[in-house]
């Protein structure tokens, strides 16, 4: 589906115009290791389906990293988030779970958990750097808005 032809790690239903409040991520196993190459999140089963996704704990500790969005092709965005949360989300068994993430999955979880919530990348974005890409940032909003 889109989320691999796209190259994207996580969909939020709310992107393919569902309003169930689901994501599923799938974060390549390189990309979720430490310097050691050891999994940062042992355990967790890829691909993985959110149901009710809450944000219950994040770290104080933040990181900045470029984010890109499929709802925005092309769009980069420097994005600060805490390196660690903690999700509560129910499985797709219908099972209560909560997960203490980190690295790209973290990250992941927040940028899904953000277009759950109608926040979009533009929002992390300063009044200069949206001046700057207006233009082409016009047309994406314009192609989202008419494709929702």
């Amino acid at each position: 589906g889109l989320m691999y032809s796209a190259e994207g790690i996580g969909l939020a239903a709310e992107q393919i115009g569902r309003t169930e409040a689901l994501f599923v991520l799938d974060i390549p196993a390189r990309a979720d290791q430490d310097e050691q190459g050891r999994p940062l999140n042992p355990g967790v089963t890829m691909p993985m389906a959110v149901f009710n996704p809450e944000i219950i704990g994040a770290s104080k500790e933040m990181d900045v990293m470029e984010e890109g969005c499929l709802s925005f092709p092309g769009l980069q965005v420097d994005v600060t988030r805490p390196k660690e949360v903690v999700l509560r989300y129910l499985d797709r068994d219908g099972k209560e779970q909560t997960l203490n993430a980190k690295g790209l999955l973290a990250r992941a979880i927040q940028h899904e958990n953000d277009h759950l919530n109608g926040v979009l990348l533009v929002d992390y974005m300063s009044a200069a750097a949206k001046l700057l890409k207006s233009g082409k940032l016009k047309k994406l909003v314009r192609q989202s808005k008419d494709a929702a």
